[in-house]
Protein backbone atom coordinates (compact mmCIF):
# COMPACT_ATOMS: atom_id res chain seq x y z
CA UNK A 1 0.00 0.00 0.00
CA UNK A 2 3.03 2.13 1.19
CA UNK A 3 4.29 1.74 -2.57
CA UNK A 4 0.95 2.24 -4.27
CA UNK A 5 0.51 5.52 -2.30
CA UNK A 6 3.25 7.04 -4.19
CA UNK A 7 2.22 6.74 -7.39
CA UNK A 8 -1.36 8.22 -6.94
CA UNK A 9 -1.90 11.73 -7.80
CA UNK A 10 -3.08 14.03 -5.13
CA UNK A 11 -5.58 15.25 -3.60
CA UNK A 12 -6.14 11.41 -2.68
CA UNK A 13 -9.26 10.51 -1.20
CA UNK A 14 -10.32 7.72 1.50
CA UNK A 15 -13.09 5.92 2.03
CA UNK A 16 -12.45 3.16 4.94
CA UNK A 17 -15.17 0.31 6.00
CA UNK A 18 -15.36 -2.86 8.26
CA UNK A 19 -17.61 -4.19 4.90
CA UNK A 20 -21.20 -5.29 4.55
CA UNK A 21 -21.70 -1.97 2.28
CA UNK A 22 -24.84 -0.49 2.03
CA UNK A 23 -26.22 2.49 0.84
CA UNK A 24 -24.24 4.45 3.38
CA UNK A 25 -20.98 3.35 1.91
CA UNK A 26 -22.17 4.28 -1.62
CA UNK A 27 -23.20 7.64 -0.64
CA UNK A 28 -19.14 7.94 1.13
CA UNK A 29 -17.94 6.13 -2.13
CA UNK A 30 -19.58 9.18 -4.41
CA UNK A 31 -17.96 11.91 -1.91
CA UNK A 32 -14.83 10.67 -1.89
CA UNK A 33 -14.77 10.05 -5.85
CA UNK A 34 -16.22 13.46 -6.48
CA UNK A 35 -13.29 15.00 -3.66
CA UNK A 36 -9.98 12.93 -4.91
CA UNK A 37 -8.11 13.02 -8.40
CA UNK A 38 -7.34 9.17 -6.73
CA UNK A 39 -9.68 7.01 -4.49
CA UNK A 40 -8.14 4.29 -2.02
CA UNK A 41 -10.99 1.75 -0.30
CA UNK A 42 -10.13 0.55 2.80
CA UNK A 43 -11.47 -3.05 3.64
CA UNK A 44 -10.57 -4.62 6.42
CA UNK A 45 -13.25 -6.22 9.61
CA UNK A 46 -11.14 -4.84 12.19
CA UNK A 47 -11.22 -7.36 15.66
CA UNK A 48 -9.80 -5.08 17.62
CA UNK A 49 -12.63 -3.06 17.77
CA UNK A 50 -15.45 -6.03 18.86
CA UNK A 51 -15.52 -7.34 22.41
CA UNK A 52 -15.51 -10.95 23.18
CA UNK A 53 -19.22 -10.97 23.23
CA UNK A 54 -19.94 -8.71 20.77
CA UNK A 55 -20.70 -9.81 16.96
CA UNK A 56 -17.37 -10.11 15.21
CA UNK A 57 -18.29 -13.58 14.23
CA UNK A 58 -21.37 -13.06 12.74
CA UNK A 59 -20.90 -9.52 11.16
CA UNK A 60 -22.79 -9.06 7.78
CA UNK A 61 -19.34 -10.30 5.38
CA UNK A 62 -19.96 -10.35 1.65
CA UNK A 63 -16.36 -9.46 0.10
CA UNK A 64 -17.38 -10.28 -3.54
CA UNK A 65 -20.39 -7.92 -3.36
CA UNK A 66 -18.18 -5.22 -1.71
CA UNK A 67 -15.77 -5.40 -5.09
CA UNK A 68 -18.29 -5.14 -7.17
CA UNK A 69 -19.10 -1.98 -5.45
CA UNK A 70 -15.70 -0.63 -4.96
CA UNK A 71 -15.88 -1.28 -9.27
CA UNK A 72 -18.77 0.83 -9.74
CA UNK A 73 -17.77 3.14 -7.68
CA UNK A 74 -14.37 3.77 -9.66
CA UNK A 75 -12.11 3.18 -6.87
CA UNK A 76 -8.64 3.60 -7.89
CA UNK A 77 -6.97 1.04 -5.46
CA UNK A 78 -8.48 -1.25 -2.61
CA UNK A 79 -6.35 -1.47 0.61
CA UNK A 80 -7.11 -5.20 2.15
CA UNK A 81 -4.99 -6.47 4.45
CA UNK A 82 -5.22 -9.49 6.34
CA UNK A 83 -5.22 -9.47 10.60
CA UNK A 84 -2.31 -10.94 10.43
CA UNK A 85 -0.48 -7.94 8.52
CA UNK A 86 -2.45 -5.67 10.46
CA UNK A 87 -1.62 -7.68 13.74
CA UNK A 88 1.78 -9.50 13.61
CA UNK A 89 2.95 -11.30 16.46
CA UNK A 90 4.52 -9.14 19.41
CA UNK A 91 2.65 -5.99 17.94
CA UNK A 92 0.84 -5.16 21.44
CA UNK A 93 1.13 -1.15 20.51
CA UNK A 94 -2.48 0.56 21.02
CA UNK A 95 -3.35 4.19 20.43
CA UNK A 96 -5.26 5.85 23.76
CA UNK A 97 -8.62 7.41 22.10
CA UNK A 98 -8.31 9.57 24.94
CA UNK A 99 -11.37 10.92 27.76
CA UNK A 100 -13.67 11.01 24.52
CA UNK A 101 -13.35 7.37 24.44
CA UNK A 102 -14.23 6.71 28.24
CA UNK A 103 -17.92 7.94 27.64
CA UNK A 104 -20.95 6.78 26.12
CA UNK A 105 -20.09 4.67 22.87
CA UNK A 106 -16.96 4.13 24.94
CA UNK A 107 -18.63 3.36 28.16
CA UNK A 108 -20.86 0.94 27.10
CA UNK A 109 -18.36 -0.72 24.66
CA UNK A 110 -15.01 -0.99 26.99
CA UNK A 111 -12.13 -1.16 24.52
CA UNK A 112 -14.15 -0.12 21.16
CA UNK A 113 -12.49 3.65 20.60
CA UNK A 114 -9.39 1.96 21.61
CA UNK A 115 -9.33 -1.31 18.70
CA UNK A 116 -11.04 2.21 16.33
CA UNK A 117 -7.90 4.45 17.10
CA UNK A 118 -5.88 1.71 16.59
CA UNK A 119 -6.56 0.86 13.28
CA UNK A 120 -7.16 4.13 11.58
CA UNK A 121 -3.90 5.20 13.04
CA UNK A 122 -2.58 1.84 11.31
CA UNK A 123 -4.56 2.31 8.21
CA UNK A 124 -3.74 6.18 7.47
CA UNK A 125 -0.13 5.86 8.20
CA UNK A 126 -0.31 3.79 5.06
CA UNK A 127 -2.70 5.20 2.66
CA UNK A 128 -2.13 8.71 4.00
CA UNK A 129 -4.86 10.45 2.55
CA UNK A 130 -5.65 13.97 1.80
CA UNK A 131 -9.50 13.42 2.21
CA UNK A 132 -11.33 11.03 4.25
CA UNK A 133 -14.89 10.57 4.47
CA UNK A 134 -16.97 9.08 7.25
CA UNK A 135 -20.59 9.41 7.95
CA UNK A 136 -22.25 11.43 10.61
CA UNK A 137 -23.89 8.48 12.30
CA UNK A 138 -20.84 7.91 14.29
CA UNK A 139 -20.65 11.08 15.40
CA UNK A 140 -18.00 10.02 18.74
CA UNK A 141 -15.86 7.82 16.58
CA UNK A 142 -15.59 10.92 14.00
CA UNK A 143 -14.08 12.61 16.60
CA UNK A 144 -11.94 10.00 17.81
CA UNK A 145 -10.65 9.42 14.68
CA UNK A 146 -9.45 13.70 13.93
CA UNK A 147 -7.71 13.40 17.25
CA UNK A 148 -5.84 10.02 16.22
CA UNK A 149 -4.93 11.64 12.51
CA UNK A 150 -3.93 15.00 14.59
CA UNK A 151 -1.65 13.23 17.33
CA UNK A 152 0.35 11.24 14.91
CA UNK A 153 1.11 14.77 12.43
CA UNK A 154 -1.34 13.43 9.45
CA UNK A 155 -2.69 16.33 7.76
CA UNK A 156 -6.35 14.35 6.64
CA UNK A 157 -9.44 16.50 5.60
CA UNK A 158 -11.99 14.83 7.10
CA UNK A 159 -15.17 15.17 5.37
CA UNK A 160 -18.41 13.91 7.65
CA UNK A 161 -21.45 12.74 5.28
CA UNK A 162 -24.69 13.01 6.51
CA UNK A 163 -26.50 10.02 7.30
CA UNK A 164 -28.03 7.86 5.24
CA UNK A 165 -31.56 6.90 5.70
CA UNK A 166 -34.68 4.65 4.72
CA UNK A 167 -37.93 5.56 3.74
CA UNK A 168 -38.72 5.50 7.13
CA UNK A 169 -36.13 7.46 9.44
CA UNK A 170 -34.08 4.27 10.23
CA UNK A 171 -30.02 4.73 10.03
CA UNK A 172 -28.90 2.62 7.53
CA UNK A 173 -26.17 0.03 8.87
CA UNK A 174 -24.92 -3.40 8.16
CA UNK A 175 -26.45 -4.54 11.37
CA UNK A 176 -29.54 -4.07 10.12
CA UNK A 177 -29.49 -7.13 8.55
CA UNK A 178 -29.71 -8.91 11.64
CA UNK A 179 -33.10 -7.51 12.33
CA UNK A 180 -36.51 -9.54 12.33
CA UNK A 181 -39.59 -8.20 10.78
CA UNK A 182 -40.91 -7.34 13.95
CA UNK A 183 -37.56 -5.49 15.17
CA UNK A 184 -37.49 -3.91 11.51
CA UNK A 185 -41.04 -2.54 11.92
CA UNK A 186 -40.31 -1.13 15.72
CA UNK A 187 -37.20 0.58 14.66
CA UNK A 188 -38.82 3.96 12.89
CA UNK A 189 -39.00 5.27 16.75
CA UNK A 190 -35.43 5.82 16.91
CA UNK A 191 -35.23 8.87 14.43
CA UNK A 192 -38.72 10.08 15.43
CA UNK A 193 -37.59 9.94 19.16
CA UNK A 194 -34.78 12.02 17.68
CA UNK A 195 -37.34 14.32 16.01
CA UNK A 196 -38.99 14.96 18.82
CA UNK A 197 -36.04 16.05 20.50
CA UNK A 198 -35.69 18.20 17.94
CA UNK A 199 -38.84 20.03 17.47
CA UNK A 200 -38.84 20.25 21.47
CA UNK A 201 -35.51 22.50 20.61
CA UNK A 202 -37.18 24.54 18.02
CA UNK A 203 -39.95 25.76 20.29
CA UNK A 204 -37.33 26.93 23.27
CA UNK A 205 -36.95 23.92 25.49
CA UNK A 206 -33.33 24.25 26.34
CA UNK A 207 -33.42 21.41 29.35
CA UNK A 208 -31.38 18.71 28.42
CA UNK A 209 -33.40 16.36 30.38
CA UNK A 210 -36.52 17.12 28.56
CA UNK A 211 -35.10 16.47 24.98
CA UNK A 212 -33.62 12.85 26.48
CA UNK A 213 -37.10 12.73 27.79
CA UNK A 214 -38.95 12.99 25.01
CA UNK A 215 -36.83 10.80 22.69
CA UNK A 216 -37.40 7.82 25.58
CA UNK A 217 -41.06 8.11 25.56
CA UNK A 218 -41.48 8.29 21.83
CA UNK A 219 -39.20 4.72 21.80
CA UNK A 220 -40.80 3.44 25.15
CA UNK A 221 -43.97 2.82 22.58
CA UNK A 222 -41.97 0.17 21.07
CA UNK A 223 -41.53 -2.83 23.61
CA UNK A 224 -39.06 -4.67 21.22
CA UNK A 225 -36.72 -1.66 21.77
CA UNK A 226 -34.85 -1.17 24.72
CA UNK A 227 -32.22 1.83 25.39
CA UNK A 228 -29.01 2.16 26.90
CA UNK A 229 -28.67 5.90 26.55
CA UNK A 230 -29.75 9.10 25.23
CA UNK A 231 -27.47 11.77 25.49
CA UNK A 232 -26.83 15.58 25.28
CA UNK A 233 -23.82 16.21 24.80
CA UNK A 234 -20.71 18.99 23.36
CA UNK A 235 -19.86 17.70 19.98
CA UNK A 236 -15.95 17.40 20.38
CA UNK A 237 -15.56 15.95 24.31
CA UNK A 238 -19.02 14.30 23.94
CA UNK A 239 -19.89 15.04 27.96
CA UNK A 240 -23.20 15.84 28.77
CA UNK A 241 -24.43 18.97 28.58
CA UNK A 242 -26.16 21.61 31.45
CA UNK A 243 -27.71 23.56 29.05
CA UNK A 244 -28.75 22.17 25.76
CA UNK A 245 -27.00 24.68 22.69
CA UNK A 246 -26.59 24.90 18.97
CA UNK A 247 -24.48 21.89 17.20
CA UNK A 248 -25.03 19.57 20.63
CA UNK A 249 -25.49 16.39 19.42
CA UNK A 250 -28.58 14.16 20.82
CA UNK A 251 -27.59 10.46 20.18
CA UNK A 252 -28.91 7.04 21.33
CA UNK A 253 -28.18 3.53 21.22
CA UNK A 254 -30.55 0.54 21.41
CA UNK A 255 -30.98 -2.89 22.15
CA UNK A 256 -33.14 -5.17 20.03
CA UNK A 257 -32.69 -9.09 20.58
CA UNK A 258 -30.89 -9.28 17.23
CA UNK A 259 -29.12 -6.26 17.01
CA UNK A 260 -27.59 -2.73 18.60
CA UNK A 261 -28.16 0.64 16.97
CA UNK A 262 -26.86 3.78 17.16
CA UNK A 263 -28.04 7.04 15.89
CA UNK A 264 -27.97 10.94 15.95
CA UNK A 265 -28.57 14.00 15.44
CA UNK A 266 -27.51 17.92 15.93
CA UNK A 267 -29.64 20.42 17.34
CA UNK A 268 -29.81 23.46 14.80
Amino acid sequence: MVEARKGLDSPVALMATLGGMHRGHEALLDEARAAGRALVASLFLNPTQFAADEDLDRYPVDTERDLAIFREKGVDVLFMPSVAEMYPPGDDTEMDPGPVGDVLEGAHRPGHFRGVATVVAKICSSIRPDIAVWGAKDAQQNVVIRNVTQVIGLQVDHRIISTVRDDDGLALSSRNRYLTAAERAATPALFRGLREAQRLWDAGERNPEALKAAVEAEIALEELISLDYVSVADPQSFEELEIARSGAVVSLAANLSSARLIDNIVLK
